[in-house]
């Protein structure tokens, strides 16, 4: 379900029919949990024929309002000005994912171990996007986000000193991970790859006014090096190799954690969520796919996050193992599936009710669930 803060939003840019077409398929996507627009238009509720359902969804896939920059930053920038003080930092992670002939680049922002997309485009190639692709879809989020402090992150795709010297020109922050093989060298000393560097799990050393590859004209930056200690008899294979322009280490450190904050993410878009990669749809559909889900995911984030307020979780999941010290289930998850939840419910209201009438001494117990459906409702 759209969270109803929106509306105000996309009314602005979409017309009656245009902004009911895109409430039916954000249901559609919380429902269904699919983005083939085959699947979509079997299920979509408009009394015309499956064919025209699907040609239906197709030209809405089209219209030139369904623009990520008109319809979906204001929406993003009131979610992030909900959680974030105005100048406040920000981390924004950026990340590429490639599913079949699909390649996409993405910015988000990190809130709470998850990352919320801010912009994307689609790559017309395979493989690594390059630096012209990366200041692309980073522009329009400085400009959108200049009220914050902002700290960019990205793991060795994202490894190249012109990156970080764009950036630092800007005055933005950055953690870059660099692969071993990377150059570098201390003053009055020789270039050596990364590799070189001694350090054992556990160990953390940070390295000052450093020069990185033997390219010209990029300056000196500092240098993080970080090896995870063995955790629950595994040991991390890969050292990292950070570059940044911050000050100290732990803060370079504990803000590219945050960068796991994506992986979440791209997997709530597909297996854990909306099963982007089963798409098929044309690269210009499937970016307002992506915006579809994007309008998806932040909606169950934020019911979720709603529901738990109202702590009435334990009635959408399972409660968190005392073994383990990490949530069992992510706001996100507690959205999508009490909406689920109160779907199957009102589907199958006569025999619940039958049911339960037939089990008198559980009746206490459904009062409260019922009770529990309402405040859930409201999050919805």
């Amino acid at each position: 379900m759209l969270a109803s803060f929106y509306q105000n939003f996309l009314e602005k840019y979409l017309n009656k029919a245009q902004l009911i077409t895109l409430k039916m398929l954000v249901w559609l996507l919380q429902n269904q949990k699919q983005v083939r627009i085959e699947r979509l238009a079997a299920t979509l509720p408009l009394p015309i024929q499956q064919n025209s359902r699907r040609r239906h969804i197709q030209r809405f896939l089209t219209l030139n309002a369904l623009s990520v920059v008109l319809l979906w930053f204001p929406i993003i920038e009131a979610i992030i000005n909900q959680h974030f003080q105005v100048g406040s930092q920000l981390t924004i992670a950026m990340d590429r994912t490639q599913w079949k002939e699909n390649n996409v680049l993405m910015v988000s922002v990190i809130y709470q171990k998850r990352a919320w997309p801010i912009y994307w485009c689609l790559l017309e190639k395979d493989g690594s996007s390059n630096l012209e692709e990366q200041q692309k879809v980073l522009r329009p989020v400085i400009r959108l986000l200049k009220k914050y402090k902002l700290v960019i992150i990205g793991d060795r795709e994202f490894h190249s000193i012109e990156l970080g010297s764009w950036l630092h020109k800007q005055n933005i922050g950055f953690v870059l991970r660099q692969k071993k093989d990377t150059t570098f060298r201390q003053k009055w000393q020789k270039f050596q790859p990364l590799s070189n560097i001694e350090i054992s799990p556990g160990v953390r050393q940070f390295y000052t006014n450093v020069k990185v590859t033997q390219k010209q004209g990029f300056g000196r930056f500092n240098l993080g090096v970080y090896w995870k200690r063995k955790y629950r008899g595994k040991q991390e294979k890969d050292v990292w190799y950070l570059l940044t322009n911050l000050p100290d280490l732990n803060t370079a450190l504990k803000i590219y954690a945050q960068r796991f904050g994506i992986e979440a993410m791209f997997k709530d878009c597909k297996t854990g969520g909306y099963n982007l990669e089963s798409s098929q749809a044309s690269p210009d559909r499937l970016v307002r796919i992506i915006f579809l889900i994007a309008l998806a995911m932040t909606s169950a984030w934020l019911q979720g996050q709603k529901i738990k307020l109202q702590r009435q979780q334990s009635y959408v999941c399972r409660s968190q193992e005392q073994s383990k010290a990490e949530k069992r289930h992510s706001n996100f998850w507690i959205g999508l599936y009490g909406f689920n939840w109160i779907v199957a419910w009102h589907e199958c209201r006569a025999w619940v009710e039958e049911l339960v009438g037939s089990i008198r001494n559980k009746q206490a117990y459904y009062q409260r669930g019922l009770r529990a459906m309402e405040l859930i409702q409201q999050a919805l």
